[in-house]
C-alpha cells in the first residue's frame, strides 16, 4: 500500500465525543446537520450517542431541572448587576450634577 491511498483517520478524545453528542441532544437539530458543522461522519456521532445512552442519565444531557436551576442562578445574577447599574448611574449622576456654587 503506497503513501498516496493510505487514510488518514482523525481522533477524538472522550471529552469532544461527549461534546458533539450534548450538542446534539440539546440543539434539536438532525445527526446530520451536527456531523457536518463538527466536521465528523454522522455514523460517528451515531455510535458516540449509542455509546453514551448506557451511562447513567444527567451525564450525556443535562436534565430539566439542571436546565432550570441554572436559569434560576443567572436571573438572580442578571438582576444583582442590572442592580449594581443602576446604582452607579445614580453616583455618577450624583457626581457630575451641577453644584450650587457653580451656579
Amino acid at each position: 500500500m503506497n503513501d498516496k491511498t493510505r487514510t488518514e483517520y482523525k481522533r477524538y478524545d472522550e471529552t469532544f465525543k461527549r461534546q458533539a453528542v450534548e450538542h446534539w441532544m440539546v440543539s434539536g437539530q438532525s445527526g446530520r446537520q451536527i456531523a457536518s458543522e463538527l466536521g465528523i461522519n454522522e455514523q460517528s456521532l451515531k455510535v458516540w450517542k449509542q455509546k453514551f445512552k448506557q451511562l447513567p442519565a444527567g451525564q450525556v444531557a443535562p436534565t430539566l431541572d439542571a436546565l432550570q436551576a441554572e436559569n434560576r442562578r443567572l436571573q438572580r445574577e442578571l438582576h444583582r448587576a442590572q442592580q449594581q447599574r443602576d446604582m452607579l448611574k445614580k453616583t455618577l449622576g450624583i457626581i457630575s450634577a451641577p453644584s450650587e456654587s457653580d451656579l
